[in-house]
């Protein structure tokens, strides 16, 4: 198959990304990344609804990656444009207006549904680890995606639950920094979400060789445990993160302010008011999975996005 140029966007809950690259159906070759924190998702669990104010950046952002995007189209390899909108546009009842203010500037936004986002994102997380049985966890803002099977081939079992950093944390984690009520309120609702899932597949005997964690909460620990001043994808992807370095990394950021953790090496200031409940997301992820850690993988829901893409 002659290589394609697409340039694929996720608009989620907290961030709103871009990745341009070349794909030949099986291979994703990547040209051009970014990332923007548009906090799409703030206030829509309570509200049911994209704030103007959401919506606004929301439009900009998409605006200039799809000019960013373009000016990567030659004369011989024009630029495919594909977007999706996740959990907080999925909750939200004005997520139309959305979709018809990206479309002015020429960008179709598909609103998914969190099955067909846990597909695209094992999709994307299983380049390079073939042969292998997979959970992959893909931590976002406003929900979480749960998919195992053996990579490169579709999951076997998948599901998407309403649990995110944005929403544990309006939920939650109210004070700053959250009380050790708070906090173990928002470990008991993990628990009571994620456990199920996790009853279901050691049901019908299928077992897990590797947690792989995607997305922004994953990268961040990352970065954080290795003291990161500046990041770098290269030594973020592929890094296993230990349970017990994922619980040193939770009981340093818990017992901080919000202005105390826009000051840790590693994290980006505004990660900093939703970390915390991602820590914590993480932390049920890898005691109920039983590998006693996670991988990080720079390859998500974007590669996915382009893959499938690609063979359309």
């Amino acid at each position: 198959m002659p290589a394609q140029r697409i340039a694929a966007i996720d608009i989620g809950t907290v961030t709103c990304r871009l990745l341009v690259a070349d794909c030949d159906g099986s291979n994703v070759h990547e040209l051009h990344r970014q990332s923007e924190f548009v906090h799409l998702g703030e206030g829509v669990d309570a509200a049911g609804r994209i704030s103007d104010a959401a919506l606004a950046r929301a439009e900009a952002q998409i605006a200039a990656y799809a000019q960013t995007a373009r000016s990567y189209t030659t004369e011989d390899c024009p630029v495919r444009i594909v977007a999706v909108g996740t959990s907080a546009s999925r909750d939200a009842a004005n997520a139309q207006d959305l979709v018809d203010a990206v479309r002015a500037h020429g960008v179709e936004l598909q609103v998914i549904p969190g099955e067909r986002e846990a597909q695209l994102s094992f999709a994307g997380a299983s380049q390079g680890r073939q042969g292998k049985q997979i959970l992959v966890t893909d931590v976002g803002g406003g929900s979480t995606e749960l998919m195992v099977g053996r990579a490169g081939e579709a999951p076997l079992m998948s599901h998407s639950f309403n649990v995110g950093c944005r929403r544990v944390t309006e939920r939650f984690l109210q004070d700053d920094p959250p009380t050790p009520g708070q906090l173990e309120q928002a470990h008991a609702f993990c628990v009571q979400e994620f456990s199920p899932f996790f009853e279901e597949l050691r049901a019908q005997g299928l077992r897990i060789d590797e947690m792989v964690s995607v997305a922004g909460t994953a990268t961040t620990v990352v970065s954080i445990d290795q003291h990161m001043e500046a990041y770098d994808s290269k030594r973020v992807h592929g890094f296993e993160v230990s349970e017990q370095a994922l619980d040193r990394v939770f009981g340093m950021l818990a017992g901080m302010t919000n202005a105390q953790r826009e000051q840790v090496v590693g994290l980006q200031p505004q990660r900093a008011p939703v970390i915390v409940a991602g820590v914590v997301i993480l932390q049920e992820l890898v005691k109920l999975a039983g590998t006693g850690s996670f991988v990080a993988c720079e390859s998500d829901i974007l590669q996915g996005m382009i893959l499938d893409a690609a063979r359309r």
